[in-house]
């Protein structure tokens, strides 16, 4: 092997990655799309949570009595299901 056949394999190489990388910028979501991207990932988080809270204050108020034992409740399952919303999101985006 040559010095001049390295040079042509190592000049091949750096137009290759070149490719790649023009073709990757090419693909890149503009900031924009990231926006709302993260605004519909924070909605899927926060309104299984404010939907549950809002129901359970609800069932409390219908119980006589103080009670939070459905508001609590029910906070922590939105948190479950507001968690499991953001991890389907973003699976289903790759």
């Amino acid at each position: 092997m040559t010095a001049n056949d390295g040079r042509h394999d190592l000049l091949r190489h750096v137009e290759q990655d070149a490719r790649r990388l023009r073709k990757a910028a090419g693909e890149r979501d503009s900031l924009l799309v990231q926006t709302v991207y993260l605004g519909t990932l924070g909605l899927v988080f926060v309104l299984p949570v404010i939907g549950a809270a809002y129901l359970g204050h609800w069932l409390d108020g219908m119980i006589a009595g103080y009670s939070m034992r459905w508001t609590l409740s029910l906070i922590a399952l939105g948190l479950v299901v507001g968690a499991f919303n953001v991890y389907f999101l973003i699976r289903s985006r790759d």
